[in-house]
């Protein structure tokens, strides 16, 4: 694939890439028990349409599980769901009572706010993505069912795929208790990217290291921190976890430093994490754990990480603290209305009530014939204008890709299959490949049409599967000319958002590092650490995105990725500083000439990229030790 990408353009390269890694079996399981057995019921009891609305909550909560822990899955599965509820509450009661000019209107309103919200993050971005696909489906499929009616069967629909994957254990997790099986096996995971950080320092593929164990911490911490009735973790086996989590973070530090440092280190301190790693997914102790040469400042941080770990995992650690904040309402409302949630609301907008527009008047012109189902045109443009789904053109390859594929393969299993059992068995058949075909959007579009289309057949509709073709080649035209259009604001201002946002929580952790009142307050220190690596890790993503699209739109993330690099040696160098200061209480010459250099590097990237350092945000000049 190196030599694949290396042959096309970004753009054709990103189209053809696809994810790795082991089958979710847990998720194929509960895949095939959501939706098909729910259709089942349905179909049994005379209610098709009341089978077809839950069928489609659970499969669009299928797109969203996702591995992690129980915890995280109610918000991930939950809060998009209740979106779509709305959104179909919404659209149904449109649909029913007010024109097409209207509609089309209300739609693009409500485009607009969901564009904006997506820019929060992941979950707030599945939450919009099933309120507009919802809004649609509502407005543009007639059900015999009110709307009211309709809301709640889709998000019991949904709510099913949730206590499927609340009740079911996952397949071989036997140690502790399985309903943390997502958390030690996220846990589990940072100390091996703990290991293989050190395993790697002194070599090419250290940064990679680095940056796979702010990954493994990003992962911990979701899986750790999702929502509970209590404020704290109230079992014992919950606190162990948070205490080993909390356990591996002075480890990261220190391994930051050495890889920071460049300088080769023994083979035996790569064993201290391994087992770490092994006790925490078979919830066992350690045992004596090697000790790493104490001939350096990182190594002997190294050393006493290994012994502060080796006793939480002896005794049990009642650790609480993720060590992350909560963001605030005032934040949350800046991402909104600030140039991401302005850039982004207005391409949804402007792609969502375009292609409404569109279906509306291909509707009323009976272009559909006598079938009124004309929403799958603005859903698949809902999922096409979506940036965290892929680079614009390769969601519009890969959709329509996906859609003749499935649109085909539903065209010879309709001629085969007897109905409506047989359509009912793809439908579950369906579910269950969701989560394998979330690796690639052509797969995933492949799945879900076949399942859309069997779902909409069994409900009363024939001979959809040519129509959905025309229509996802007419999304595809509407939002390739909508993405392309001249800026209604700042372009790349996504990228741009979330590159300020890495820069400002670099400052803070810089500034709390070389502020001698508060080097003794790690937890504080951490905590900023975090911040200031997840919000990199952010930043770098959409970054890699942008520079995967079409050069129209590339050009404008131009620079971005050279500040990016200077932002990650920058807030590695801040934590060599600290293992530094923890150690001898001064800093080299060597840190303090390194975070100069990268602070002026800084400087003048943010200058050629154009992004504007704000009053009172100039990054702090270190003083030599």
């Amino acid at each position: 694939m190196s030599r694949l990408s290396a042959a096309v353009p970004p753009w054709l390269a990103h189209a053809l890439r696809a994810q790795r890694g082991p089958v979710p079996w847990s998720a194929v399981v509960r895949g095939a028990l959501a939706a098909g057995p729910l259709l089942l019921v349905a179909v049994l009891s005379g209610r098709t349409s009341v089978g077809v609305v839950a069928a489609l909550g659970a499969m669009l909560a299928g797109i969203n599980d996702r591995p992690g822990s129980r915890r995280a899955a109610v918000r991930r599965l939950g809060v998009p769901a209740l979106a779509g509820a709305g959104g179909l509450l919404v659209g149904s009661y449109a649909g029913q009572h007010v024109g097409a000019v209207t509609l089309t209107l209300l739609l693009t309103v409500l485009g607009l706010l969901a564009g904006a919200v997506s820019a929060v993050g992941p979950v707030a971005s599945g939450a919009g993505t099933q309120l507009l696909v919802a809004a649609a489906i509502g407005a543009g499929m007639p059900l015999p069912e009110p709307g009211w009616q309709r809301a709640l069967f889709f998000v019991g629909g949904a709510g099913w795929l949730l206590v499927l994957r609340l009740a079911l254990p996952t397949p071989g997790a036997t140690a502790g208790d399985y309903r943390f099986d997502g958390e030690r096996d996220a846990v589990g995971g940072v100390y091996d990217a703990v290991a293989a950080l050190l395993e790697a320092v002194g070599g090419p593929d250290a940064p990679g290291r680095r940056v796979a164990l702010t990954a493994a911490l990003d992962h911990a911490q979701d899986a750790l921190g999702g929502p509970r009735l209590r404020p704290y973790a109230s079992s014992a086996a919950e606190r162990r976890l948070h205490a080993q989590y909390a356990a591996a973070l002075p480890l990261a530090e220190a391994a930051t430093a050495l890889a920071w440092a460049g300088e080769a280190v023994p083979a035996r301190a790569v064993e201290g994490p391994r087992r770490l790693a092994v006790a925490v997914r078979t919830s066992t102790h350690t045992g004596p754990l090697p000790a790493p040469s104490r001939s350096a400042p990182a190594l002997r941080a190294l050393d006493d990480a290994l012994l502060h770990a080796a006793d939480t995992f002896d005794r049990g650690g009642d650790g609480t603290a993720l060590h992350s904040r909560r963001r605030t309402a005032t934040s949350l409302a800046r991402t909104v209305l600030g140039s991401a949630g302005r850039e982004y609301g207005l391409r949804v907008a402007l792609c969502f009530g375009a292609s409404v527009a569109v279906a509306q008047a291909l509707h009323h012109a009976r272009w559909y014939g006598s079938h009124s189902h004309w929403y799958w045109l603005p859903a698949t443009a809902v999922f096409l204008v979506k940036p965290d789904l892929g680079p614009l053109a390769s969601r519009v390859i890969c959709r329509a890709a996906g859609t003749v594929l499935g649109a085909v393969l539903f065209a010879g299993f309709a001629a085969l299959l007897p109905r409506p059992a047989g359509l009912v068995a793809l439908v579950a058949l369906c579910g269950a490949l969701i989560p394998v075909a979330t690796r690639h959007f052509a797969a995933q579009t492949a799945v879900v049409t076949v399942l859309v289309l069997s779902l909409v057949m069994v409900g009363g509709e024939p001979g959809a599967s040519w129509s959905r073709i025309g229509e996802t080649l007419l999304a595809c035209a509407i939002v390739l000319l909508v993405g392309h259009l001249p800026a209604l604001g700042q372009r790349g201002g996504g990228v741009r958002a979330r590159l300020t946002h890495a820069a400002e929580a670099a400052h803070v952790y810089l500034a709390h590092v070389l502020d001698d009142g508060t080097t003794d307050d790690r937890a504080g220190r951490w905590t900023l650490r975090r911040e200031a690596y997840r919000a990199l890790a952010e930043a770098r993503a959409s970054i890699d995105l942008a520079a995967a699209e079409l050069p129209a739109l590339a050009r404008h993330a131009e620079g971005t990725d050279e500040v990016a690099a200077t932002l990650e040696r920058l807030v590695d160098t801040t934590t060599a500083c600290a293992v530094q200061l923890d150690d001898t209480g001064r800093l080299t010459p060597q840190h303090t000439e390194r975070i100069t250099a990268l602070l002026d590097e800084l400087a003048e990237g943010r200058e050629r990229a154009g992004l504007v350092v704000k009053e009172g945000q100039a990054l702090p000049v270190p003083l030599a030790g």
